[in-house]
């Protein structure tokens, strides 16, 4: 090694040294990506995938790993799916403890329909077309579902609540656009409402407020529902449920995984090969 080290320049044994720390990043990184899929259940890619490799330089000896969405900037940034960052994610399951507010529950919150206390769960049952299959409900139907409820506000990154218009087209056809010729078609349409039980201020399947524990939705959990069809035949789905914030017990340790890749190890034989590689031998 030594003889190798001697037939190299200075820059390049940096560049050496940067192409091994960077082989190992990417080697600890795939550790921790398969421990965070093999460690929960229908994992979501913005989890799974969220871990990135922040690459060593010739001038900056140093590699890390983060979970972000974002390795454009050689440092941790924030963002990611509707502005929540993928590490405060994971930082009830590492720690333990409450989960932080998703961007929903924070507008709902906000709106006044989200109690103190209390976040959101779908249920067993997901309503139709809710679900992406991994435990969430998909990103449109969520924005349609607020924006029906009038749950936007200025600043909040949507404010395109549904106008009169819309919210008629839901009711009557189940869907906020819909055109002349498709009113003019025999349907059948399935039209929907969707109200709030519990709250500040729960809401019939009209969208008319009323005393919180009385009226017709007396009887249901708190969350936002969906009431089906019109008259006798209408029925009533739950679409999201409002639920105690629990207290997450630690179930992944990301510096153990680490840990246990063998880093060292193979950061030793990685400066090897790049060393030899450098030097062309």
């Amino acid at each position: 090694m030594t003889d190798l080290l001697g037939k190299l320049a200075g820059g390049e044994l940096h560049k050496a040294y940067a192409l091994a720390l960077n082989d190992t990043g990417f080697m600890v990184r795939g550790k921790q990506v398969a421990a965070l899929n093999g460690s929960f259940d229908r994992v979501t890619p913005f989890v799974g995938r969220s871990p990135k490799v922040f690459k060593a330089t010739p001038e900056k000896l140093s590699v890390s790993i983060a979970p972000t969405l974002h390795t454009d900037r050689n440092a941790f940034v924030r963002g990611g799916k509707v502005g929540v960052d993928p590490q405060d994610v994971l930082q009830a399951q590492e720690f333990g403890g409450r989960r932080r507010d998703k961007r929903s529950e924070v507008i709902l919150r906000r709106a006044g329909w989200l109690p103190a206390g209390y976040q959101t769960a779908i249920p067993r049952s997901p309503f139709p077309g809710s679900d992406d299959g991994r435990g969430n409900l998909n990103g449109p139907f969520l924005r349609s579902v607020l924006s029906f409820l009038q749950a936007y506000q200025s600043g909040q990154g949507h404010d395109q609540n549904m106008g009169r218009g819309a919210i008629a087209n839901v009711r009557g056809y189940g869907k906020a656009r819909i055109t002349k010729r498709q009113k003019q078609q025999a349907g059948p349409f399935m039209g929907r409402s969707y109200f709030v039980a519990g709250g500040r201020a729960a809401v019939t399947w009209d969208n008319k407020p009323y005393r919180f524990g009385a009226g017709k939705t007396a009887h249901l959990q708190p969350g936002i529902w969906a009431a089906l069809g019109i008259g006798k035949a209408r029925q009533i789905r739950p679409v999201l449920m409002f639920v105690r914030a629990g207290s997450y017990q630690p179930r992944i340790d990301m510096d153990r995984v680490a840990r246990d890749a063998g880093a060292q190890e193979y950061l030793d034989k990685r400066v090897r090969f790049r060393v030899r590689e450098a030097a062309g031998v």
